[in-house]
């Protein structure tokens, strides 16, 4: 048993639906750091294959529907999908654990869930997993197929709850050509995806992880499975946030929107006309260097997220000549619930936006450029091949100037973020913006795990990365803190949090204004608690606030404990 594991937490999360490459990476960053982890999610269709796996396909591989991805886990060739729980426990087994004792942990805990659920099963030392018996026959309920290195485990099981079994004809389940596939739909038991994962939790402590703790989000999952994931562009766009002529609406939230609140747990908000407390006061301060950006920014016809979002920092940013300038034009193809940005049809791509974003930066002699992205899930790469090649010119048009670059999700394209990474920028930023529970009231077209994955990806391509969270849309400070844990785990390096500011009446309403103690309390709590480089957290801290003199910060951290190893090797 992992008795190793006493006294330690292990984060369980519910992650709705997801996409498996995205869920991948996220379990390697999670693998290659000392945290406890359990991921819970059902999987878009797609086949897997581990390293012993064999061409076990009853139909060409061009036939199957989904994607096949090759993996470093125990194990033939399985499906996972719609309707099966996949958890992926990513624990400190320690060195005294082998594969096949923690394989029999697993199998244990799995019995334990169809136990309570009324299912005798079994299981057999030649085929790992959990099997019963139908119509007389053993068939596989459950599969495991797990990796175990220096102590450190990843992958981990699938729970057939009520798959399409047409999925599982197209290939030979676990390369076990004799024995059949089942579920705890086709044994006639009633249980839906949020029992099981439940149960899962209920009994993980018990089997898996003795003498820890599990801390879940359970939150997500315990009034309705919420599907988190979904891209919505080709499902139809982002749901506007404005009341449709047939929606009656409260404070100019729309039914809709109210419904997802609810759903959330978020009922209520403060009114859009309620004073804002004192600490959330600007003062109006224009300079000549703002009024020469401002109008630089105008002649080229350059938009600035600064002033399309309405940021609060835009006087002292300006003032000292730092902007942050938004790509592929005004219009974004998502409707977030937080954002003013212009959410009509996008204009076509100005090619030629690299270059005059970079004569302006080079025009106002800045040290640091930030630049962001509204979404454009119209264009193949998302626009990522635009925001490269502006980051490319910069480099080019001003040596030695550090460019931090704030993106969406690119659907969650691989390939599209490693074009925005190959132009060796110096921060790579995405903000998941809020807690997992708000992610489908927040922003609809986008998830949780999907950002995890953006973020993930590019640290694990040796980049800075950065995150921002919003505060007062209805999270809890476990919530947030929970978050942070999540960000601290996958290696992002810096994290902005600030106040939720409403920008119109359409928009999702303040649920509360976050006091400055407690933005100063979740800055302790990430830096000193949990390891992150660097927190910037205020009620008017922005994503981009302070970005040029934090990255010289970590980059001066950084050369130096470069040069203290170095001198320690040499001695």
């Amino acid at each position: 048993m992992l008795d190793t594991l006493g006294g330690q937490q292990v984060q369980s999360r519910w992650l709705g639906k997801t996409n498996y490459a995205e869920a991948l990476a996220v379990q390697e960053s999670l693998f290659n750091s000392t945290e406890n982890y359990l991921l819970l999610q059902e999987h878009h269709h797609v086949y897997t294959v581990g390293v012993r796996g064999s061409d076990n396909f009853v139909v060409p591989v061009a036939d199957l529907g989904a994607p096949v991805v090759q993996v470093r886990r125990g194990g033939d060739v399985t499906y996972h999908g719609p309707g099966q729980l996949v958890g992926y426990p990513i624990l400190n087994l320690g060195n005294n654990v082998s594969s096949q004792s923690y394989v029999h942990n697993i199998e244990q805990l799995l019995s334990a869930v169809f136990a309570e659920l009324g299912v005798e099963t079994f299981t057999d030392d030649q085929h790992p997993g959990v099997w019963t018996a139908k119509d007389g026959e053993p068939a596989k309920i459950a599969a495991i197929g797990v990796r175990v290195s220096r102590g450190r485990s990843m992958h981990g099981f699938a729970i057939n709850v009520n798959p399409e079994f047409e999925w599982f004809n197209k290939i030979v389940p676990c390369g076990i050509a004799d024995r059949a596939v089942t579920s705890l739909a086709a044994l006639g038991v009633d249980a839906t995806i949020e029992q099981v994962t439940d149960l899962v939790e209920r009994n993980a402590s018990r089997f898996l992880l003795p003498g820890a703790t599990l801390v879940t989000n359970n939150e997500v999952h315990s009034t309705a499975v919420v599907d988190l994931a979904p891209f919505t562009k080709g499902e139809g766009p982002g749901e506007a946030i404005k009341p449709q002529k047939s929606e009656k609406a409260t404070d100019g939230v729309s039914v809709r929107l109210q419904s997802r609140l609810s759903s959330a747990g978020v009922n209520g908000g403060l009114s859009i006309n309620e004073r804002k407390p004192d600490w959330m006061k600007v003062k109006f301060n224009t300079s000549a260097k703002f009024v020469e950006l401002k109008q630089t920014s105008k002649d080229l016809g350059l938009a600035t997220v600064c002033q399309e979002a309405g940021c609060p920092n835009i006087y002292e940013c300006w003032n000292e000549g730092t902007a942050t300038f938004m790509l592929l034009g005004e219009r974004c193809t998502r409707k977030c619930g937080f954002c003013e940005v212009d959410t009509r049809k996008p204009e076509a791509v100005d090619l030629d936006e690299p270059v005059k974003v970079a004569e302006t930066v080079a025009g106002l002699d800045l040290d640091f450029a930030v630049l962001t992205m509204v979404a454009r899930d119209d264009l193949a790469d998302g626009g990522a091949a635009i925001v490269a090649e502006t980051v490319r010119q910069i480099h080019a048009k001003s040596p030695g100037i550090g460019v931090e670059v704030l993106i969406s999700d690119l659907a969650g394209s691989e390939e599209a973020l490693n074009t925005v990474l190959e132009s060796n920028l110096e921060v790579l930023n995405h903000n998941v913006e809020t807690v997992p529970r708000l992610q489908r009231a927040v922003r609809p077209s986008a998830s949780y795990l999907r950002s995890l994955s953006v973020l993930a990806r590019s640290k694990q391509r040796g980049f800075t990365t950065k995150s921002g969270i919003i505060l007062g849309m209805g999270e809890t400070m476990d919530e947030v803190k929970l978050t942070l844990q999540d960000l601290a785990a996958i290696g992002v390096d810096i994290v902005t949090i600030g106040q939720y500011l409403r920008p119109t009446t359409n928009h999702l309403p303040i649920v509360r204004w976050v006091e400055p103690s407690e933005f100063d309390e979740l800055k302790v709590y990430g830096e000193e608690v949990l390891g992150i480089r660097h927190i910037e957290a205020s009620p008017l801290t922005r994503s981009s606030h302070h970005a040029g003199s934090v990255w010289k910060s970590l980059e001066g951290d950084s050369a130096a404990l470069n040069q203290h190893a170095e001198s320690l090797a040499s001695m």
